[in-house]
């Protein structure tokens, strides 16, 4: 269970790194400080690369505490990462914790000082009252999750500049590790990205990337690291099990009354437009509104019902007919409209005639009457595709824009499918719910065969949902392609079990603005993706994307109705053209092309092809001989349950099944609460299964108890000594197992590290014949030899007292064989500081004599 190898945190993980994982390492430990930008692709595992060096540094001493600072919905789930992958326990900071935790704490030492792993809400600790403690008293080392949240982007809302002061504040401290881990650092807007590279160094927020020269770019590339998935996938010959994305379009036809219901809306809305006397920003209020809503009455009708009559009840309130145009329940918060509002720019107000107001309590009262799968041809055609898939052994996740969306069309889904899929699980999980709610309604999903979870994009960040569902389909068509990616990165990512993840939009075909959206962004962007393996990030506040939509359908005056075969006179607002609608299309088609560009440029420049990591390779495949591989792990608990304790662990299709029946009380404590659990010693792990690592609990306190058997002769404990007959040797053959400690010496003679570990070593014959067996040899044979025939105990003594005496004079030999590990040990931290850049490692010199912990003799079968 420990190592003596360069990296020191491979025998505390619980999981075993792939080889391109290591590469943010690799980097982390050539920084003093640590300052990395891990922006990975979503899925490739930015969360375990991260882990991966928090514990290095803690095994290092380099740091004693470290903390992670992330979206309140995400707490729960880093919080889990952390027991899982380092069996370290981390407390949770926000607002409806710290009371409790600061009840625990004696004296007055504050909870940042007092917790040595927290995971904290960045909307808890952000704020002026609590942001300067927490910098003064922060861990050596902050991961900052979904670090593009918390760039400084020009016009932001005051939420996101707190945020920006809170990582930026933490970053100016001199002697501070901080990784930041963000699979979008660039959102299309350049002073976004500056701004996070400009917490990793100050004087790279000023950095010109696409003009800088290559001693600029390699400067910066020694902290920044970003790859897609193709550059990983068969990286250094290790294959990386991603699924294959399936991508598609399903479209439908409104029916005739909900046709007629978006012709009068749109009336409605250019009329409401119509030469209004407002100024430029008043009228940008009424296009966005009018905008809004018929994006929402496209949505569902319960959406449409609900925008309607949310802006009647605004009306009607208001003094005068006069309606304050607010901060909006409507618009869409992708862009920058808000900040509009939040600055003061759009406070004017907007009068409504008695005539409008009817209008729309008509429109609503129709959309009503339109809910359900008769007049409802969107959900209906859902329902179908959704039982399909369910047929065909996909469990889907549907995305919807809207609470009032998700919420009636998982009612819809409930009533029709449970008829055909009687333990089919459905749930809705939307932003109403608390995190806690949230995780616990997904994971009791996972106890169902069938399932179809109904979201809104509180899901599409984060989470992590590729355990439980194996398809995504987007209900509504996101506007923006970062939440395209978003959204199918939930289930499309490292640890998917399935081979094939489907990723289906659903369209109006006879919709204008889903037409809009699809044809001029989407389709374009999957393309892209498809042909280069990128997914383009694109400016959250997007005017021209706005625009295009904006131009193609209420100020385009040669769209008539839709339903209607009479058109609707031309309302000319701004004398619009098809040029200006074109002009706009090929803005949109331009931003795409240049975001692609640019991504895959960084890509290139930042995928840290030069980091040779096949250099240490050798030592990942030795520390997985000296510490067990995954393998090991499996035959360990398998056979030490089996013989001696008699449990009963049976092999099934995906995993194991081990009855507590005559599990020793000791060991039941890290195991449910159930009288059969099923286990996996695989990663990914399959569904339904607990995942038994090297250091998970229950592994960790089964090594305890067979050694504390084993050194105090107790029936559960191992063999120290054994003489079999065996086919597999043809001459006596002796293998000893030893415990060596070497002491690694740093060369600035900072630390002195004791290393631990097991070593097998034997010899054929009589040991003067030298005739002696490596580690690897001696391991095969002890792992093949199987006893053929019976000695009696006599026999047995004296073979085994003959070889006990032959102890004392083998100790220069013994010796030899320590020394000549501790020179291996010496090349792999030679190996390790040349890749460091720096020598780092003076000296690893055995501790002597070496620890005899078993001694096994197997003599050739003489029948």
């Amino acid at each position: 269970r420990n190592g003596a190898g360069p990296f020191r945190a491979l025998a505390k993980l619980s999981f075993r790194p792939r080889a391109y994982q290591m590469v943010p390492l690799i980097m982390a430990l050539r920084l003093d400080p640590v300052r990395l930008l891990i922006a990975d692709d979503v899925g490739v595992g930015k969360t375990i690369e991260a882990l991966l060096v928090v514990r290095e540094l803690l095994e290092r001493r380099i740091i004693r505490r470290f903390a992670v600072i992330c979206l309140p919905h995400l707490c729960e789930q880093w919080q889990a990462e952390i027991k899982d992958k380092l069996e370290l326990d981390a407390v949770i900071l926000r607002s409806n914790t710290q009371a409790r935790l600061d009840r625990d704490i004696q004296g007055d030492t504050s909870v940042y000082e007092y917790y040595s792993f927290q995971v904290i809400s960045v909307d808890y600790i952000k704020s002026d009252a609590r942001r300067a403690v927490f910098v003064e008293q922060c861990p050596e080392m902050v991961i900052v999750d979904e670090a593009h949240t918390c760039a400084r982007p020009a016009g932001a809302l005051p939420s996101q500049q707190q945020r920006y002061h809170l990582i930026s504040r933490i970053a100016a401290r001199p002697e501070q590790h901080l990784m930041l881990l963000t699979a979008t650092p660039h959102s299309g807007k350049q002073e976004e990205f500056h701004s996070l590279l400009g917490l990793l160094k100050p004087e790279f927020e000023g950095l010109d990337l696409p003009h800088a020269g290559h001693k600029e770019r390699r400067r910066l590339a020694a902290h920044f690291v970003q790859r897609r998935r193709a550059n990983i996938e068969k990286w250094m010959g290790e294959d990386t099990p991603f699924p294959k994305r399936d991508p598609g379009e399903f479209d439908y036809e409104l029916s005739r009354p909900y046709l007629q219901i978006f012709d009068d809306l749109l009336e409605f809305a250019r009329k409401m437009v119509k030469n209004e006397p407002a100024s430029n920003g008043q009228k940008r209020v009424h296009y966005w509104t009018a905008l809004a809503l018929m994006r929402g009455v496209m949505s569902s009708p319960a959406a449409g019902v609900d925008m309607l009559n949310n802006r009647l009840e605004k009306l009607e309130s208001a003094a005068g007919d006069t309606a304050i145009i607010e901060q909006n329940p409507i618009l869409d918060k992708d862009f920058g409209i808000l900040n509009d509002f939040a600055q003061g720019q759009l406070t004017e107000s907007v009068a409504w005639t008695e005539q409008q107001k009817k209008k729309l309590r008509d429109l609503a009262n129709r959309l009503q009457s339109l809910s359900g799968l008769t007049h409802d041809y969107k959900a209906a055609y859902a329902e179908m595709i959704i039982d399909d898939w369910l047929k065909t052994d996909f469990n889907p996740v549907v995305f919807c824009r809207y609470i009032a969306t998700a919420k009636y069309l998982g009612q819809l889904l409930e009533s029709s499918l449970k008829k055909r899929n009687r333990y089919l699980d459905i749930q809705v999980v939307t932003s109403e719910d608390p995190d806690e709610v949230r995780k616990t309604r997904i994971e009791e999903m996972g106890k169902s065969g069938k399932r179809v979870l109904v979201a809104t994009d509180c899901l599409s960040e984060g989470v992590n949902l590729q355990d439980y569902f194996t398809a995504v389909l987007h209900y509504d068509l996101p506007w923006n392609p970062n939440r395209l990616e978003q959204r199918e990165g939930r289930v499309d990512r490292f640890g998917q079990r399935a081979s094939v993840v489907k990723a289906y939009l659903l369209y109006g075909r006879d919709n204008p603005i889903d037409g809009v959206v699809l044809d001029v962004i989407l389709k374009k962007v999957r393309e892209i993706r498809k042909s280069i393996g990128i997914a383009i990030p694109f400016p959250e506040e997007s005017q021209t994307i706005l625009d295009t939509v904006l131009h193609s359908v209420l100020l385009n005056p040669e769209r008539s109705r839709v339903y209607d075969p009479q058109p609707l006179q031309q309302l000319n607002l701004f004398q619009e053209t098809d040029d200006a609608i074109e002009k706009n299309k090929l803005g949109v088609s331009r931003m795409i092309e240049e975001a692609a560009g640019r991504e895959k440029a960084s890509r290139t420049m930042f995928a840290q092809y030069a980091v040779k990591a096949e250099e240490i390779e050798k030592d990942l495949k030795d520390v997985d001989e000296a510490i067990g591989d995954p393998q090991a792990v499996e035959s360990f608990v398998v056979n030490t349950l089996t013989h001696p304790i008699g449990v009963q662990i049976s092999k099934d299709r995906e995993g194991y099944s081990l009855y507590k029946t005559n599990l020793p009380d000791v060991l039941t404590s890290a195991l449910p609460d159930e009288p059969v659990v099923r286990v996996s010693f695989d990663s990914p792990t399959p569904d339904g299964c607990l995942y038994l690592g090297r250091n998970h609990p229950f592994v960790e306190l089964l090594c305890r108890f067979v050694m504390a058997e084993t050194l105090n002769r107790g029936r559960y404990g191992a063999a120290r000594g054994a003489v079999i007959r065996c086919r597999e040797v043809e001459i006596k053959t002796t293998i000893l197992l030893f415990r060596v400690r070497n002491v690694i010496e740093q060369t600035r003679g900072l630390h002195r590290l004791v290393a631990e570990e097991m070593l097998l070593w034997g010899y054929r014959g009589s040991p003067d014949k030298n005739d002696f067996l490596d580690s690897g040899q001696a391991r095969e044979l002890l792992h093949l030899a199987q006893n053929s025939s019976d000695l009696s105990p006599q026999a047995r003594s004296s073979f085994f007292e003959n070889e006990l005496t032959l102890l004392p004079s083998l100790e220069d030999q013994f010796n030899q064989v320590a020394e000549q590990r501790a020179l291996k040990l010496v090349e792999a931290h030679e190996r390790f500081s040349k890749l460091m850049d720096k020598k780092r490692y003076q000296v690893v010199y055995p501790v002597l004599p070496m620890d005899i912990l078993g001694l096994y003799v197997l003599l050739p079968d003489l029948s």
